[in-house]
């Protein structure tokens, strides 16, 4: 199992592994383009995928235009494994190392995501549209989270 940062050559299988989720599926595919892709991993910030035998499982990206968490899934094949908690102080230990803007992120409500991110230290701060939660990582509270 190795993590590393996201190339771009890794576009395709991210997309394979964004597809491929259970819970917060994209009504239609197609509305996140390989173009978005690129944008956030080299353009808005960065990413980082963990791959198994050169087969990418699961990947993490942050946004510093917007502080945002744009992304972070991994395969269902692969869960429960530590992988996404590994993803996620990966990439919140390098969104932190720029600055200490707080973060936020969405996700649906009563999913699995939902309780990591709770677990992770994560505060509830309302809603983001109609059908998701909003949730935001102070730099205190990241740091603290991380003492534990």
């Amino acid at each position: 199992m190795i993590f590393r940062e996201a190339h771009n050559d890794d576009i395709p299988q991210i997309q394979m592994v964004r597809n491929s989720v259970k819970e917060n599926t994209l009504s239609n595919p197609d509305l996140v383009t390989d173009k978005d892709c690129e944008e956030f991993l080299f353009e808005r910030g960065k990413g980082w995928v963990c791959e198994i035998n050169h087969k990418i499982i699961g990947f993490a990206i942050a946004d510093l235009k917007d502080n945002n968490i744009w992304a972070l899934f991994l395969h269902p094949d692969f869960e429960k494994q530590g992988i996404g908690k590994a993803l996620h102080q990966i990439m919140l230990d390098w969104y932190f190392k720029q600055g200490k803007e707080t973060v936020w992120l969405s996700t649906a409500f009563n999913t699995r995501a939902e309780a990591f991110y709770r677990k992770a230290g994560w505060t509830e701060v309302g809603t983001h549209g109609t059908k998701e939660i909003k949730f935001e990582m102070t730099y205190n509270n990241w740091l603290n989270h991380n003492i534990k």
